[in-house]
C-alpha cells in the first residue's frame, strides 16, 4: 500500500480534467486555421480561456497558455528584462524563491543584471516593508505568493502595492498557491500605473489536477514584455506556437473545480495537516515545524528532524510506503541543502535534515496514520537516536 504525501510536487489528475482533455482531443483542427474545423478548435480554446479568466479575475486576453510554471516564470522574467527601462539593471529577488526563478535570475545576471536579495523572516515570509526598501530604480521584481517548501503565505497585495508605488514591474509566482489562495489578478494589480506593479503571474496546471505540461502566465494588457518564443503571432505575440486546445480545456475544468471546493477543501486539509503536525511532534519530540505556524498552505507540514539526514528519512519512509519530499521536486535527486531553510536562518545541517509532507484532494486519515506509524522508527534509524519516542 502506498500513501502519497507529496501533492506539492504534483497531484493526481482530476476526473473533470481528464474528461475535458479526452473530449477536446477528438477535435481535428488547428486553432489558428480559418476553416471550419480550425474555428471549432478556436471556439473551445477561447471558451477555456474565458473560464480560466473568470476564476483568476483577469481579462481572457491576459491569459497566455504555456507548458507549465517553469516556462511561465522564464517568459515573465526574460520578457520583462528584455524591455527594461534604460539605465535599470537591478532585479529584486527574495531569498527562498523556487529554483525556476533563482536559475532564471542567474541567467539574467550573466546578461548584466544586478541581483538585489531580500531576506526572509525566520518563518519564511517576505516582509513587505523590506521588499519595498529594495525596489528603488529596479528593472523588475519577483516574489512567491506562497513558499513552495515551507508553505508560508506572503501578502501579495502588499508586495504588488509596493512595486506599484516604486514604478517597478512585478512578477508573482502563484504556482504553489493556486487552488488554495484566492487569486484575483485584477484586484492584486489595483490602480497601478501602466507597466508597474503586478504585471505577470505564473501558474501550473498539474498542481491542481490538470495534466502535466499545461500552465499559464497572466500578463497585464499594459505590460511591456518581449516574447520568449518566436515564430507566430499567437497569444498577443507573447508565446508563439500551436496552442494546446485539450490542455487548455483540461486546465479550465481543473481550475473551476478547485475554486468551487477551495474553502471546504482548505478546511479539510488543514484538519488533516494539524493532526499530522501534532502526531509527528508526539512521536518525535525533537522535530520542529518550520514555516509560519498559522499563515501557511493548508496541506503543508514541513519539519526539521535534528540529527537526521532528510534523504535517509525519505528512503526509510518510502520503504514503509510513504511518499514525501525533502524540498522542491525540481531538485529531486540532487543532494543539496534546502536554500529556503538557510534563508530562514537555519544551518547547513538543518537544511539537510528536513522533510516536507504535503496533502491534497485525495488525502485521507489513512495517509496521516501511515506517516505517524512510521516516523518514529525512521527517525531513530536515520539519526542514530537512542531515546525512546514519547507515546
Amino acid at each position: 500500500m502506498r500513501y502519497y504525501l507529496d501533492h506539492a510536487a504534483t497531484t493526481p489528475l482530476r476526473p473533470e480534467a481528464r474528461e475535458a482533455w479526452l473530449a477536446a482531443s477528438e477535435l481535428v483542427g488547428n486553432a489558428s486555421s480559418t476553416h471550419g474545423a480550425g474555428q471549432d478548435a478556436r471556439r473551445l480554446l477561447e471558451d477555456s480561456r474565458e473560464r480560466m479568466a473568470a476564476v483568476l479575475g483577469s481579462d481572457p486576453i491576459e491569459i497566455v497558455l504555456t507548458s507549465g510554471g517553469t516556462e511561465s516564470i522564464n517568459a515573465a522574467l526574460h520578457g520583462l528584462w528584455a524591455l527594461r527601462p534604460a539605465g535599470s539593471d537591478a532585479v529584486v529577488l527574495p531569498d527562498g524563491e523556487h529554483h525556476a526563478t533563482m536559475d532564471t535570475v542567474a541567467a539574467l545576471a550573466s546578461d548584466g543584471a544586478a541581483v538585489r536579495a531580500v531576506p526572509l523572516t525566520q518563518t519564511g515570509r517576505i516582509a513587505p516593508e523590506t521588499f519595498a526598501d529594495s525596489l528603488a530604480g529596479a528593472a523588475l521584481a519577483t516574489a512567491l505568493v506562497a513558499n513552495n517548501e515551507v508553505g508560508t503565505l506572503n501578502d501579495p497585495g502588499a508586495l504588488a502595492a509596493a512595486a506599484a508605488r516604486a514604478g517597478v514591474p512585478l512578477h508573482l509566482d502563484a504556482v504553489a498557491a493556486l487552488g488554495h489562495v484566492p487569486l484575483s489578478f485584477r484586484e492584486l494589480r489595483g490602480d497601478a500605473a501602466a507597466g508597474a506593479g503586478l504585471v505577470a503571474m505564473s501558474l501550473a496546471g498539474h498542481k491542481i489536477g490538470a495534466p502535466v505540461g499545461v500552465g499559464a502566465l497572466v500578463v497585464a494588457r499594459t505590460a511591456k514584455m518581449a516574447p520568449l518564443l518566436h515564430g507566430g503571432a499567437q497569444q498577443r505575440g507573447l508565446r508563439a506556437g500551436t496552442q494546446d486546445v485539450p490542455g487548455a480545456a483540461a486546465f479550465a475544468a481543473a481550475l473551476e473545480a478547485a475554486e468551487v471546493e477551495r474553502e471546504s477543501e482548505n478546511a479539510r486539509l488543514a484538519g488533516l495537516r494539524d493532526r499530522l503536525i501534532d502526531g509527528i511532534r508526539s512521536a518525535v519530540p525533537a522535530a520542529r515545524l518550520l514555516g509560519d505556524p498559522v499563515d501557511r498552505l493548508p496541506g503543508n507540514a514541513h519539519f526539521l528532524f535534528p540529527g537526521a539526514v532528510g534523504e535517509s528519512l525519505l528512503f526509510l519512509l518510502d520503504v514503509a510506503g510513504v511518499a514525501a519530499s525533502t524540498g522542491s521536486a525540481c531538485q529531486a535527486g540532487v543532494a543539496e541543502p534546502s536554500h529556503v531553510v538557510t534563508a530562514m536562518g537555519g544551518s547547513e545541517q538543518d537544511a539537510r535534515s528536513v522533510l516536507r509532507f504535503t496533502l491534497g484532494r485525495t488525502s485521507t486519515d489513512a495517509d496521516v496514520d501511515a506517516v505517524l506509524g512510521a516516523i518514529a522508527d525512521a527517525y531513530v534509524r536515520a539519526s542514530g537516536a537512542h531515546t525512546a519516542p514519547r507515546s
